[in-house]
């Protein structure tokens, strides 16, 4: 979006909608940033197609119109879903502070989308990888630690790179962590993941970096580790560990929620744990859960097994 283009659009309020999610909402720059390209986009259609010069001028009608044009553009379902959701919240705040009578986009219904069920790694498959980590050096003994937090404590790798010393309490078994929004939660530590980063904190990070600092993890030149760096290292332990799933950072993260659930965890724990505000995104690993149990009857019942030869 050019500077041209923004000032174009100026009219339509945006920079107070902006000042709502950063104050009130609490969202990040990067999706707030996120939501004035979604809602540069729509306002410059409304103005050049539409012939609409005042926000007080929009319609249902003209988000209708808007939608199609997505649509010809051969946009995913979930992309136009992402940019409806922006349009009804910035309509949904303009009629909740009095600048427009009616919010015209309340009755619009976001497109079906199919939900693809993210990869896990099983245990053995998690272990493996962790196991594979030679703790013969201060990068190693590094690796370690991180990758024990990250799946112990379901991470999001933004979350494992932005932690501090002060984050970290070994003695009391718990972190802090400061997720999305600036929202603070508490995750226990499990043993493993404890002696993997007192052996970091003790025989490792002094050595890779002696800068003062209370950052926890540092690169091999004593800056903070980069989300790209560590994804590559993710992916190159995995290949290394004989893999073959397509696996991110994130991975770690669902595996660590199916672990739970398939021993028996209760959501709204780890609901809590992985910081979701909605516990409907949370629910996506119950989906992953039973297509886990459907898999183990399958493979294991008599019943099961024989049926199947039947089919044959």
């Amino acid at each position: 979006m050019t500077k041209e283009e923004k000032k174009e659009i100026e009219f339509y309020e945006i920079s107070d909608f902006k000042y709502y999610l950063q104050s009130e909402k609490r969202l990040s720059l990067n999706t707030i940033n996120s939501y004035e390209t979604d809602l540069c986009g729509y306002a410059l259609f409304l103005r050049k197609y539409q012939d609409v010069n005042n926000v007080d001028e929009i319609t249902e009608d003209h988000i209708k119109k808007y939608i199609l044009s997505l649509k010809r553009k051969e946009l995913s379902s979930k992309s136009i879903a992402r940019k409806i959701i922006v349009i009804k919240e910035f309509h949904k705040f303009m009629k909740k502070e009095d600048i427009l009578k009616d919010n015209v986009a309340i009755f619009i219904d976001l497109p079906k989308t199919e939900k693809k069920l993210p990869d896990v790694l099983s245990e053995a498959e998690i272990n493996k990888m962790i196991d594979s980590i030679k703790i013969d050096s201060e990068i190693g003994i590094r690796n370690k630690a991180m990758l024990e937090l990250m799946y112990g404590c379901g991470l999001r790798i933004s979350e494992l790179l932005d932690l501090r010393t002060s984050n970290i309490h070994l003695n009391a078994k718990y972190l802090v962590i400061i997720g999305k929004g600036n929202k603070e939660r508490m995750i226990p530590l499990g043993d493993e993941a404890i002696i993997a980063l007192r052996n970091y904190i003790e025989n490792a990070r002094g050595k890779i970096s002696q800068k003062p600092g209370d950052i926890l993890f540092y690169n091999y030149q004593g800056k903070k580790m980069s989300r790209q760096g560590f994804y590559k290292y993710i992916v190159k332990l995995a290949k290394d560990s004989n893999i073959e799933k397509e696996i991110s950072p994130h991975t770690i993260r669902h595996s660590f929620a199916t672990h739970l659930l398939n021993g028996g965890s209760d959501l709204r724990v780890v609901q809590e744990m992985l910081g979701h505000e909605d516990i409907s995104t949370t629910q996506i690993y119950t989906h992953i859960n039973k297509s886990h149990l459907k898999e183990m009857y399958h493979n294991t019942h008599p019943k099961a097994i024989k049926e199947d030869k039947n089919d044959v």
